[in-house]
């Protein structure tokens, strides 16, 4: 089963703090590329969250965004004084009034600005985080399920594409022989109108040549195999992308020699046609995973 690398997947769930949300978007890419949206209390998890999606996906651009609406007071935060700094603060205070033999009395707005005085206690970010990559799996499930949706309908679309190549080159088996035969009769009609005597056996040695040089039986065999091959690959479990790729080029490289060596009308249309059917293949084979 093959998988394409295109796919959207949106996924939400309400948790007591509020409601997470996942979204996510791939397009074809020659390797595995992330593009993260998080909220900034998130950002820890970034690493975790390529890791997670690297188990299901191995190709293509991902662009994956975490939204965080939360609900009133759920996660708010809280200032806390710190007693043990305020103290050393207000005894450093005495100390200096002191010193300077003067008294004044403490500026509690001043002080209050001293680092570290007042500390901002956040909620644990761990319930929140944790919930977040539970969701994450769930997307990453949905968007290699509608990936491999859409990968089933490019591999009937192949399959249709090479039903219609195996049908080129059985023609083209077919119609060999008769070639040959018109291509030694055309040598014999022009050694005709040259009116020229010839040594025994030259036209014979000539059309062997001629008929070595247009041979495309090997070109058609490989084709076969190619086709049986990308109908084996069609059927594996893993990412074949680049695999079909290189079947793809390696279909164009017959099919050139195929169009190279034609002498007759209905080979190099059906040469033609072959290029046709492969292009469209290709174009397909570039948005597999």
């Amino acid at each position: 089963m093959i998988r394409s690398m295109t796919g959207f997947a949106r996924v939400e769930r309400q948790f007591d703090f509020g409601r997470l949300s996942w979204e996510m978007r791939s397009v074809n890419h020659r390797y595995l590329d992330y593009g993260l949206r998080l909220p900034e209390e998130f950002r820890p998890l970034e690493p975790d969250i390529r890791t997670c999606l690297g188990q299901y996906l191995s190709r293509g651009k991902i662009e994956a965004t975490l939204r965080l609406v939360t609900e009133p007071g759920a996660i708010s935060s809280r200032l806390e004084l710190n007693a043990g700094l305020a103290q050393e603060v207000l005894e450093a205070h005495r100390q200096m009034t002191q010193l300077a033999g003067m008294e004044q009395e403490a500026n509690i707005s001043q002080m209050l600005n001293w680092p570290g005085l007042i500390e901002e206690k956040r909620p644990d970010p761990s319930p929140l985080r944790a919930a977040a990559m539970e969701l994450l799996v769930e997307a990453a499930q949905e968007l290699q399920a509608g990936r491999g949706r859409e990968g089933e309908q490019m591999a009937n679309a192949i399959r249709e594409r090479l039903t219609g190549v195996a049908a080129i080159i059985s023609n083209i088996r077919l119609w060999l022989p008769e070639i040959r035969i018109n291509l030694r009769q055309k040598m014999l009609d022009r050694v005709a109108d040259l009116k020229m005597p010839l040594e025994p056996g030259r036209i014979e040695q000539e059309v062997v040549l001629l008929s070595q040089k247009i041979d495309v039986d090997e070109e058609l065999d490989r084709l076969d195999a190619h086709v049986e091959e990308v109908y084996r690959v069609l059927d594996l479990e893993e990412p074949v992308g680049r695999r079909l790729d290189f079947l793809m080029q390696e279909f164009n490289r017959e099919s050139n020699t195929l169009s190279s060596k034609s002498i007759d009308q209905r080979t190099t249309q059906a040469a033609v046609d072959l290029k046709v059917l492969i292009e469209q293949m290709r174009e397909q084979v570039q948005n597999v995973e």
